[in-house]
């Protein structure tokens, strides 16, 4: 084991901020200041005529000559883009359930998630006892005490042919409700073509599968719905799926006519839609029970600015009973890329704007961008209840750009100015619900102009925002009073943090890569932050792997830390994981685990004080103290 040595004072800190700051190229001027747009309100339909006829006129407003924009492909409507803390959660709210009867379950690692109470699904899920896996569209039970295979299950027998590499789960006692993507966008069968093993049956789109784990993995319920699975979030028992889609249109395609023409027949297209062609339509089973439907207009409600493009469809889950049911679907007819939960609300949110609007001499431009959100109750069983919406200037980097704190919800947004060089600057809103409305209260601007997000993290009434472009300026924001948020300290150092996690004793580690003076990666870095004096964050120690990268740096799920000893596991891009510890004052450098038999592990988690590593080949059990393998128990 080597000592990462403390990186440098204060003073040197300082030099290292004026040399960096002078290798800063100049920057384009900010943006001016916008006011924030007007809150989307959410309103209900009448009846279905008036809500086809209303989805037909935002539709035919926002159609173009080649259809609604970049990347529409008619017909399509399976899944079009994949997705995407150190608090004890209650034992009231555990996502992996109730304990297993009998003696306490062993210490363990939990899905590394962004808030308490809103566990997040991921390739692996673990109650101290059991190991859930899913790999290779194959469901894998783990015993943790025997490291034994006690049963797997093949997520795609029911439809032979077809593959299902990409699936989430979920787990609730001896639940696990698995989310499976399909490998490719679906294309509906035509009405010529019967459905059969490579073109199924019922709606196309994302899988749910509720499994039952007390014995061999037994499928006990099924549900599909119209769509791509946008993200999903489990307090208690109850599981909130959120799926996206858009409407099955299919628009002509002739290179011959003028683009007049091209829009004209588009809009004959839309108008000739029925409601069949919005609403998302929905299969489920229970045992030999075979059922569907499709969402009902008095389950959809719109923003009055709707482009008819996108609808937004959450369902809701109770993992504690038997069958998944109809979901009890709630839709939006609006459009959105990130899921925020906490243990009592869902928020979802996206970039609007993307449309056009006339141009100087004629030329079409895109609209300002901005970012809708919508916020739902979520803190009782069944289907959540609509609360507010809200907007702010700008694009949200992720899910963490998002944090609900005593009433009161922060949003960090980048903000760029016109033009195809445009400036960016960077703010953090802080809204309060008034009614149905998402206000704002108070704003912190002008961060990293000329620079992008890059992370976030927000901690309790502080928060930090890490921006790039040559340099990382972690910026520290004191933000207990929302009618007056500010800036109180900012550090500048070279490269850049694109995940950031609290660890004990006000510190922050940050995960990332180093950067020469001109922004160009230099490898992997961790960076272990004081934010005792949030007017004066510093940097004690890091670790630096040249060249070398880690999926944590995008997926936090691939991020371990144990609070208890300090342990951080990383998987390298290499295929190892590399391990560390973390004190207040410094990181360690335990070793990298080799990955067996050259397969790259994704994951890592806790159980008993025994490290298992997670690939697509197998498990590895290792001790953290000495990186010493214990056991390779390979895939069968």
């Amino acid at each position: 084991m080597r000592p990462v040595t403390a990186y440098a004072t204060t003073g040197t800190l300082l030099a290292l901020t004026l040399l960096a700051g002078s290798a800063v190229a100049p920057r384009p001027a900010a943006p001016e200041p916008a006011p924030p747009p007007a809150a989307p309100r959410l309103v209900g339909y009448d009846s279905c005529a008036e809500a086809l006829a209303g989805l037909r006129a935002a539709a035919t407003a926002a159609v173009g000559p080649w259809g609604f924009g970049p990347g529409w492909r008619t017909g399509v409507v399976g899944d079009v883009a994949g997705p995407a803390g150190i608090a004890a959660r209650a034992e009231a709210a555990r996502p992996d359930g109730a304990a297993v009867a009998g003696s306490a379950a062993p210490e363990h690692s939990t899905t590394n998630s962004h808030e308490p109470g809103a566990d997040e699904p991921d390739l692996v899920k673990t109650d101290g006892r059991r190991i859930v896996v899913v790999t290779g569209g194959v469901l894998r039970v783990m015993d943790a005490a025997t490291r034994k295979v006690t049963g797997q299950l093949d997520l795609a027998a029911d439809e032979p042919g077809r593959w299902w590499p990409e699936s989430t789960l979920l787990l609730h006692g001896d639940r696990a409700l698995v989310l499976v993507r399909p490998a490719a966008p679906e294309v509906e069968p035509a009405a010529d073509r019967p459905a059969g093993p490579d073109r199924p049956a019922g709606p196309a789109g994302p899988r749910l599968l509720l499994v039952d784990l007390a014995a061999r993995p037994t499928v006990v319920g099924t549900y599909r719905i119209e769509g791509s699975l946008l993200d999903a979030r489990q307090s208690g028992s109850t599981a909130r799926v959120v799926v996206r889609s858009q409407p099955r249109l299919s628009f002509p395609y002739d290179e011959r006519r003028t683009d007049a023409e091209r829009t004209a027949a588009n809009r004959a297209v839309i108008a000739r839609a029925g409601l069949d062609a919005w609403l998302p339509r929905y299969s489920w089973t229970a045992g030999g029970e075979r059922h569907a439907g499709r969402v009902g207009c008095d389950r959809v409600s719109r923003p009055a600015a709707t482009a008819g493009t996108a609808l937004l469809t959450v369902l809701s889950f109770d993992l504690g009973a038997g069958r998944l049911g109809d979901g009890d679907p709630v839709t939006v007819a609006s459009d959105a890329d990130t899921v925020y939960g906490t243990g009592g609300s869902l928020y979802l949110a996206g970039a609007n704007g993307t449309g056009w609007r006339p141009g100087w001499a004629g030329i079409r431009r895109p609209e300002a961008e901005h970012t809708d959100i919508y916020q739902f109750d979520t803190g009782g069983p069944g289907r959540p209840r609509y609360l507010a919406a809200g907007s702010v200037p700008g694009s949200l980097l992720n899910q963490y750009a998002l944090s609900e704190w005593q009433g009161h919800l922060r949003v960090a947004t980048t903000r760029t100015g016109p033009g195809a060089a445009g400036a960016t600057e960077s703010a953090v809103h802080v809204l309060a619900r008034r009614g149905d409305r998402l206000t704002e209260t108070g704003r912190v601007d002008g961060l990293g102009r000329g620079e992008r997000i890059y992370s976030v993290r927000f901690l309790g009434g502080t928060g930090y925002v890490v921006t790039f472009r040559q340099t990382d300026p972690l910026y520290a924001l004191d933000l207990t009073d929302p009618a007056a948020p500010r800036r109180t300290g900012e550090l500048k150092i070279n490269g850049w943090s694109a995940y950031l996690h609290p660890v004990p004793g006000d510190r922050l580690l940050g995960i990332g890569q180093e950067a020469d003076d001109r922004g160009r990666a230099q490898g992997l870095q961790v960076s272990l932050f004081d934010v005792h004096d949030p007017a004066r964050p510093a940097r004690l120690a890091r670790d630096h792997v040249p060249g070398g990268g880690s999926v944590a740096e995008f997926d936090p799920h691939a991020f371990l830390f144990d609070p208890a000893t300090g342990l951080v596991a990383l998987p390298l891009y290499t295929g190892g994981v590399r391990l560390l510890t973390v004190t207040d004052r410094e990181i360690t450098d335990l070793g990298t685990v080799a990955p067996p038999q050259g397969v790259a592990a994704t994951r890592s988690l806790l159980v008993d004080g025994r490290l298992w590593t997670v690939s697509d080949a197998g498990l590895t059990v290792v001790d953290p103290a000495t990186t010493r393998r214990l056991a390779w128990l390979p895939w069968t």
